[in-house]
């Protein structure tokens, strides 16, 4: 049950370039897509955790390179990166991991495992894992959860895939807010401690 010209390479190739660029909104709506049957599972999993991940990785290895010294001639750039940087080397694999599941703070993430000096394989594997763990959870949540729990609930159709859809993404939203709120005041009062 496909619609005619929605299930062609380049829809996945869509859903590649929209997770590189933004994530979630476009993967959940891809995820809507394969619940009501009009898109193949695997080939969503494989767009989307292909771009997620080389998302993540574009920023890490810029920030690598010549564009990190000339981003440290700024002090405050420096300093919150300095700061995202310890945090970084404490915690190294989980920082990596939770950028797939960080909304908000996927750039910050990256910038600082790049300022962490976090080895780039390690990255890369990381960043790749997390990302088929990121798009496989959500694919499961809305294309098969939601389409089997809501209708006990009376729920059914377009809607008990687009229920999920719309948690998620507002749930994303208000995470990413809460994270990059607390990101912000952990700063402040570092520059604040004069740390």
């Amino acid at each position: 049950m496909t619609l005619i010209g929605l299930d062609h390479p380049l829809t996945y190739l869509g859903i590649l370039i929209a997770a590189i660029v933004e994530g979630e909104i476009a993967y959940v709506a891809a995820a809507a897509l394969v619940g009501r049957g009009y898109l193949n599972p695997i080939g969503v999993v494989i767009a989307g955790a292909a771009g997620a991940s080389l998302g993540d990785q574009f920023y890490f290895y810029l920030l690598r390179g010549r564009l990190r010294r000339f981003l440290d001639r700024y002090d405050t750039i420096a300093r919150r990166g300095q700061m995202l940087a310890r945090q970084v080397r404490r915690r190294e694999v989980p920082m990596v991991l939770l950028i797939r599941f960080a909304p908000g703070l996927r750039i910050a993430l990256s910038a600082a495992c790049a300022y962490a000096g976090v080895a780039p394989i390690r990255f890369s594997c990381l960043s790749l894992l997390s990302s088929v763990v990121w798009s496989v959870s959500l694919l499961a949540l809305v294309a098969w959860v939601g389409p089997n729990v809501l209708p006990a609930l009376g729920v059914s159709g377009w809607w008990a895939a687009l229920i999920p859809a719309v948690l998620i993404v507002l749930m994303f939203r208000i995470v990413g807010r809460v994270e990059r709120r607390a990101l912000v005041e952990g700063a402040d009062r570092l520059d604040e401690s004069g740390a």
